[in-house]
């Protein structure tokens, strides 16, 4: 099941030694001091954000100037300083963090969609829901959150886009094939999209059609950008 919860801390951040370990892997390992400079926040309709992973002071930041109730981490538990102080971020002000596992290079499963679905219904909000770079994970997860909380058509959805870093010709463009392979199926025999994904979705075989059309692209998004 996608839906998990958060793992015991892994730095001592009781300790100033271990706080200090932790902002350092957050910066360094994680790229953290890139997202200080550019989170890649954005607002949607209804009462949701979407970003990259946000730091302590980040999230102190949105939760003053938007009320954050709920912070969704599709990242999932990971052994990165940026996790570790975003639960005791949240701890202290209150807002519930849920970890909610999608991925950048994979077919979402069925019972990954049908989480989503059933995410965006319970939450509170305003909330906001983060990956590594606010790029793909996030943006399938807008995605998600606008056709089955707003109600909006997939194929008019541009959650996916170069605007928010991500790219088709790389392998995060099996997200991409995800969605069109819908809406080539609900061209040809019209289906709603969750009928589709319980009946009709093979993900292994999709997964096994998809082409990564460019390799330098793949290269670029993995090794130079270090997406997850």
């Amino acid at each position: 099941c996608p839906l998990r919860t958060p793992r015991p801390v892994a730095y001592d951040l009781t300790q100033p030694y271990g706080r200090f370990m932790a902002y350092m892997n957050m910066q360094l390992e994680d790229h953290g001091i890139v997202r200080s400079i550019y989170n890649n926040f954005y607002a949607l309709p209804g009462g949701m954000y979407r970003c990259s992973q946000p730091s302590p002071a980040q999230i102190r930041k949105y939760h003053r100037l938007y009320g954050i109730k709920t912070i969704i981490n599709l990242r999932g538990e990971n052994p990165h300083g940026s996790y570790d102080l975003e639960v005791d971020t949240c701890r202290e002000l209150g807002i519930e963090l849920i970890n909610f596992n999608l991925y950048s290079r994979d077919m979402p499963s069925v019972e990954e969609v049908l989480g989503a679905r059933d995410l965006f219904e319970r939450i509170a909000y305003p909330a906001l829901m983060h990956c590594k770079s606010g790029a793909d994970r996030a943006g399938l997860g807008a995605t998600f959150y606008r056709h089955f909380r707003l109600g909006e058509p997939l194929d008019q959805i541009r959650e996916l886009s170069p605007k928010y870093g991500h790219f088709t010709i790389a392998r995060t463009g099996i997200l991409d094939f995800f969605l069109a392979c819908y809406q080539a199926d609900n061209a040809r025999a019209p289906i709603d999209f969750l009928t589709w994904v319980q009946t009709r979705y093979d993900q292994k075989a999709l997964t096994e059609k998809f082409d990564a059309r460019s390799r330098l692209g793949t290269w670029f998004v993995d090794k130079v950008l270090r997406r997850e």
